[in-house]
């Protein structure tokens, strides 16, 4: 065995591991509330979601429950993720782990900013917000715009971690950059034409 085969099989070290943990930890957590909302549930509804989509999730909405439950496994996806990157894996997996964590952290990151950005410009002057709307407004303001924030930057340290000793980390280096670049031309692209 060669010293890069060692290299590609050892486990992460303890102290490097805990941005992996911690994105993974973030994923699952995160997943909670939509599968609690598809479930049925209602408490937190409001701080998370508008009031017309929390009406929605009480009045069990078909289509909105599916987006619940997408939203959710999608975010298991993400602590799935955190995980994966724990480990040495072969070119293409690596390189496919580049690009998801350096997309979902690009992703993460921009949309906590302008979470954050957007609800301090709209407090700054609410007199055209209705007044129902500013309680959500300072839940993504103050927690869900940092916890978004939290999240990107926990995907982005575990890939940067994961990167180190890889054997083709030319070509993860160039899969993490086509996925962050992707991530942020489609949150820019969706803001301009008014989306996101």
């Amino acid at each position: 065995m060669t010293a890069s085969q060692v290299n590609e099989t050892a486990p992460r070290s303890r102290r490097a591991a805990w941005a992996g943990y911690g994105a993974a930890a973030w994923g699952f957590l995160f997943a909670m509330p939509s599968f609690y909302w598809a479930l049925g549930g209602t408490a937190g509804a409001a701080t998370m979601i508008s009031s017309p989509l929390a009406r929605m999730a009480q009045d069990r909405v078909t289509w909105f429950l599916v987006v619940l439950w997408v939203t959710g496994a999608l975010k298991v996806v993400g602590g799935v993720l955190g995980l994966a990157l724990l480990r040495r894996w072969g070119t293409g997996v690596s390189r496919l782990l580049q690009l998801a964590a350096w997309g979902a952290g690009v992703l993460l990151l921009w949309h906590g900013g302008l979470f954050v950005v957007q609800g301090l410009l709209l407090q700054a002057d609410s007199t055209g917000i209705a007044p129902e709307s500013l309680p959500a407004i300072r839940w993504y303001t103050y927690l869900w715009g940092p916890w978004f924030m939290t999240g990107g930057l926990l995907f982005l340290m575990a890939a940067r971690v994961h990167l180190r000793g890889l054997s083709d980390r030319p070509g993860a280096v160039v899969a993490g950059a086509v996925g962050g670049l992707g991530a942020l031309g489609l949150s820019a692209a969706t803001l301009a034409l008014g989306i996101g």
